[in-house]
């Protein structure tokens, strides 16, 4: 068994091991964990069955002197409504129990969370004083608190949204002539509203997300999930059925995914598309929607982040007639955006374009896009035997999945034709042994492959509000920069304003932009391994991950913390 945490024990921790209601070692980690992922102790404790909640809330009343209330003994009903919004309720876990002259009365499980009383006070500007409850009384209380004023939910919606069009974009027949979900206008104005929200705040995803006792509605922004809001559990099934209804789904199918798309027109000019995606959980359909920006593949070779030689790299293969270019890194990297850029720099009249995608996610005039379904057959690499028939100058491919695709695709690029794809690896040298896992021959890798790019996304610091952060050059050369760096550059650090979420605003691409030279080519058809190739890339000039991280700290545009984050391991 691990030895406990070196934390000194106070306040509520250590009234409940002094009362003997909690072993000290569980005592200790639990403070370590709350600390650290920044929760209530109350309800940690309660939550993972480690102490009653009644022994909690006592223990509670009794070290901070604040009176105890049994929770089941008022009426929900006469507790005051307006005065603190339901926002403020879900994100601090309170609820408020009466107002007398200039003082409001909070019910807590947690008498320190001292945050939670003074944004109160704040929005209220009454003087606010804690009321001790059980951590179990205090969630129930709290849902059926927000579930009775369910249709206050929907107040105060943008007038825009009386003109928002909405219609579904798939194919497939669904439930879209059933209309159970679409008369409801408040979660129709809801949807809408949060849609609205997610577009004009740079989102990339939207996660609605059923619980036993709770929903959640989370973005995901800049890479990361946030929550926006928590309705009310009782609004589930219906912003499920009309999530559905819009995507043109079945809703009376719950129990297997679906897919669909829902095209939102913002203006006469401007429409944005949601990919739609149901999941059936234990408590319900969690449903995610991406959302396709068409502007995000216009957005041209200069904003994608590239460094000067990496995207001469970059033009010059697109320039080539034939050969392949791969594009590698993990899940919402940038790479279907970054493979857009070069398909959309291609677009032109005298060439023929093909693309296989799963899905085709962004609509291009004058390039024929095909949507791979392998239950019927068109699979990736059916698609690429269609495409050769069609006498095609340019060719993507979503992804190369297996020996089949990748072997197809590697004689199209020998053979007059250029390709572009993508692969899940970490890393441009990983990528060619990856290719020699599933199969291709080493010969065949190094004749076919013009350049592989691996890339993250990285949070882009706020220029509003960042700030010079002061580093010891050891730290600074642990991090990987060189001895002659240090002492040229400014180390920004994030701050936080109004205008970003937490420093951050936007992403910035960081490239390890790799060209086949005659000396990987040898290692390759030597059967090198990707440490060799990764030296040579090295003694060429070409940065990995990593290095152009460093860079992009150089050059003020994110930090330290965020490029540890994103290329870690490299």
């Amino acid at each position: 068994m691990s030895n406990p945490p070196n934390i000194m024990l106070s306040g509520l921790a250590r009234r409940l091991v002094l009362d003997g209601l909690l072993d000290e070692t569980a005592a200790k980690e639990a403070v370590r964990t709350t600390q650290q992922a920044k929760t209530p102790l109350a309800r940690y404790l309660v939550d993972n069955k480690l102490a009653k909640a009644r022994d909690v809330a006592v223990a509670a009343a009794e070290e901070f002197g604040d009176p105890l209330l049994d929770l089941t003994a008022i009426d929900l009903a006469s507790l005051p409504k307006d005065l603190v919004g339901e926002a403020l309720i879900t994100k601090h876990h309170v609820l408020p129990l009466m107002k007398r002259g200039s003082r409001l009365f909070i019910a807590v499980s947690d008498p320190t969370n001292l945050q939670a009383l003074d944004d109160i006070r704040f929005n209220t500007g009454l003087n606010t004083e804690a009321i001790v409850v059980e951590e179990d009384k205090l969630g129930q209380a709290i849902e059926k608190f927000l579930s009775q004023s369910e249709s206050k939910a929907f107040e105060g919606l943008d007038d825009e949204l009386e003109n928002l069009e909405t219609e579904a974009g798939g194919d497939e027949p669904g439930g879209g002539n059933d209309t159970a979900g679409s008369d409801d206008a408040p979660i129709v104005k809801f949807v809408n509203k949060l849609l609205l929200d997610a577009v004009k705040g740079g989102s990339s995803d939207l996660h609605f997300e059923p619980y036993e006792k709770s929903y959640r509605v989370r973005f995901r922004t800049d890479g990361m999930l946030h929550e926006v809001t928590r309705p009310p559990v009782a609004m589930s099934a219906k912003i499920a059925a009309r999530l559905k209804v819009m995507a043109n789904l079945d809703i009376s199918e719950r129990r297997v995914p679906q897919d669909g798309r829902i095209k939102m027109k913002i203006s006469k000019t401007k429409a944005i598309d949601f990919r739609v995606n149901t999941c059936p959980t234990l408590w319900g359909e969690k449903i995610v929607l991406r959302i396709l920006d068409p502007d995000s593949a216009k957005i041209g070779v200069e904003m994608l982040g590239f460094e000067p030689h990496q995207k001469e790299l970059y033009m010059a293969a697109l320039d080539k007639p034939q050969g392949m270019l791969l594009v590698t890194g993990p899940t919402g990297s940038g790479k279907t955006v970054t493979l857009y850029t070069g398909v959309n720099i291609l677009n032109e009249v005298h060439r023929n374009i093909s693309t296989a995608e799963d899905p085709v996610e962004i609509n291009f005039e004058g390039v024929n896009q095909v949507n791979v379904n392998p239950k019927q057959g068109m699979d990736f690499a059916a698609a690429l035997k269609a495409f050769l028939r069609q006498d095609p100058d340019v060719i993507l491919v979503g992804e190369i999945r297996d020996l089949e695709t990748a072997s197809i695709a590697v004689k199209a690029a020998q053979t007059g034709h250029m390709v572009l794809s993508t692969l899940h690896t970490n890393s441009a040298p990983e990528t060619l042994t990856r290719l020699r896992n599933m199969g291709v021959p080493s010969f065949n890798i190094a004749t076919s492959v013009n350049l592989i790019i691996a890339q993250r996304l990285g949070r882009r610091l706020c220029e509003n509000c960042k700030a010079p952060q002061d580093i010891p050059p050891e730290a600074l050369l642990k991090m990987g920069f060189n001895e002659d760096e240090i002492g040229t550059f400014t180390v920004y650090a994030p701050v936080g304003c109004e205008r970003c979420k937490g420093g951050y605003k936007g992403r910035v691409g960081i490239y390890e932009v790799m060209k086949m030279t005659d000396a990987i080519q040898r290692i390759v058809m030597e059967e090198g391994n990707s440490i060799q190739i990764a030296d040579q890339c090295r003694k060429e000039g070409f940065n990995d991950i990593r290095r152009s991280g460093l860079n992009k700290v150089k050059m003020g545009l994110t930090s330290l913390a965020e490029v540890d984050r994103v290329t870690s391991g490299h």
